[in-house]
């Protein structure tokens, strides 16, 4: 028979081995995600062809990216990307738009832009302009922020690129199918 501080000690057990599991698939999770915005920031501009969440507009090589900005909530506050944009919005149609630039000729990444996005729903329904913020992921820099995109839907994503050496921003516009 076992004394009643065994059985403490196996309760014990038992909940650090649930707690180490629940941490385990949070960390692949998280890890999946990562690795997700990493394929998407780092795809050489070249290598990709005209599709949905890609376009080459003046010279600029311009890729699109939406991601559920629970997969941003899932960090640990001590993550750099925790804290990106002031936090991750709570809330079940909160969606994180992420776009990587290069110069289409010779695939350098564009690391100083300035970015906004206009996002509206079919129809021009519920129009929001956003400024893109820099984020810097394993020394390569993206732009992104945070939207509300509820239902689903088609929504329209204007960006306006502002690069120091051009006189004039370039617009590139995306069609994105939403799906919950």
């Amino acid at each position: 028979m076992l004394h009643p501080a065994g059985y403490r000690s196996e309760a014990t057990a038992v909940a650090l081995a649930h707690e180490y599991r629940s941490v385990w698939r949070q960390c692949l999770l998280t890890l999946l995600a990562i690795a997700l915005m990493f394929a998407l920031a780092t795809s050489h501009a070249s290598a990709a062809s005209e599709d949905e969440n890609y376009r080459v507009v003046n010279d600029l090589a311009v890729y699109l990216g939406v991601l559920p900005a629970a997969i941003v909530r899932r960090h640990p506050k001590e993550h750099p990307e925790a804290s990106m944009h002031d936090g991750a919005p709570g809330g079940a149609h909160q969606y994180h738009i992420v776009v990587a630039i290069f110069d289409a000729l010779s695939g350098a990444r564009i690391e100083y832009a300035g970015v906004a996005a206009t996002v509206s729903g079919l129809g021009n329904v519920g129009t929001k302009t956003i400024e893109l913020q820099p984020m810097t992921i394993a020394e390569t820099v993206t732009y992104g922020n945070f939207v509300t995109l509820l239902g689903t839907d088609r929504y329209d994503i204007r960006l306006q690129i502002s690069i120091p050496d051009r006189e004039h921003p370039v617009h590139v516009g995306f069609e994105y199918q939403h799906t919950r």
